[in-house]
C-alpha cells in the first residue's frame, strides 16, 4: 500500500511504541500490512459501550478520550490516551462488547486492524496470543494501581502520580516522556475522584515548587523526577 508522507509520519510514531518494538519483526510487518487509518473529529465517537468488538486500534496523532456514563447522564473520565497507544485488545480476548465509550478528544488519527482479520492471524499463528497478552496485562497492571491510588493515596500523592503516568505514556512511550500533557483540571477531576477545587490548589502547589506550569486545558512537567517523588510522598 503507498502512503503519503504525512500519513507515512503518523504510523512511525505509532510504531515506535514500547510495546510496538517488542513484537517479532514477523508480526510488525503483518500488523503494518493490515493496518487502515481513520481519522476522527474532535468529539467524534470512535465506539460505544455494548459495541461489537471491531479490532485492535492504535491511536498515532490527537487524543482519545474514555469515559462512562451513569443512568443520570453523568460522566466519568476513565483517561485521556496521548500517542502511542494501542487499545481494544480486550475484546479481542473474550469477543464481548466494548466494556466503555471512545471519543476523540482532539482530531486525531488512528490505524486500525479489525477483529477478523486478528482473530484469523491467531487461529494460523497461536503463538502471537503471548504479545497481545501483554497490552492486556499492561491495562490491567495500570487499572490495579488506579484502583489502589484511589483508595490510599492522598490528593497530591494521587495527582501526581497520574500526571506522571500521563507522561510517560503509561510505559508506551520508548526512552522519552511528554513534557506537555493536555488534559483539563475537569478531567483530572474526573479521573481521580476529585473536587475541581482539590486539582487546582494541588496544582498551584505544585506550580510553586517548580514540578510543572499550568496551561489553559494542558499542564507542563518541567521536572518528572519531582513528579514521580510526589507520587510516593504526597
Amino acid at each position: 500500500m503507498t502512503r503519503s508522507p504525512a500519513r507515512a509520519n503518523t504510523l512511525a510514531v505509532l510504531t515506535a511504541s514500547a510495546w510496538f518494538r517488542t513484537l517479532p519483526e514477523a508480526l510488525q510487518q503483518w500488523l503494518q500490512a493490515h493496518l487502515r487509518e481513520r481519522r476522527l473529529a474532535p468529539g467524534e465517537r470512535l465506539f460505544s459501550r455494548g459495541d461489537a468488538p471491531d479490532g485492535l486500534y492504535g491511536l498515532a496523532a490527537g487524543l482519545v478520550r474514555f469515559t462512562g456514563v451513569n443512568e443520570a447522564g453523568q460522566e466519568a473520565i476513565l483517561v485521556v490516551l496521548n500517542p502511542p497507544h494501542w487499545f481494544g485488545e480486550i475484546a479481542l480476548f473474550d469477543d464481548e462488547p466494548r466494556t466503555h465509550d471512545a471519543w476523540g478528544e482532539s482530531a486525531a488519527t488512528l490505524w486500525h486492524v479489525p477483529q477478523h482479520e486478528l482473530v484469523a492471524l491467531l487461529a494460523e499463528r497461536p503463538e502471537h496470543w503471548r504479545h497481545f497478552g501483554r497490552l492486556l496485562t499492561q491495562k490491567i497492571r495500570a487499572s490495579f494501581t488506579a484502583v489502589e491510588d484511589l483508595v490510599l493515596l492522598a490528593p497530591r500523592a494521587r495527582l501526581a502520580r497520574r500526571l506522571a503516568l500521563m507522561a510517560t505514556g503509561f510505559g508506551t512511550l520508548q526512552g522519552h516522556s511528554l513534557r506537555v500533557l493536555q488534559v483539563s483540571q475537569e478531567q483530572l477531576a474526573s479521573m481521580l475522584a476529585l473536587s475541581r477545587q482539590t486539582v487546582n490548589q494541588t496544582l498551584k502547589e505544585l506550580e510553586a515548587a517548580g514540578v510543572l506550569r499550568r496551561a489553559r486545558g494542558a499542564i507542563e512537567v518541567l521536572d518528572l523526577e519531582a513528579l514521580r517523588r510526589d507520587a510516593v510522598t504526597g
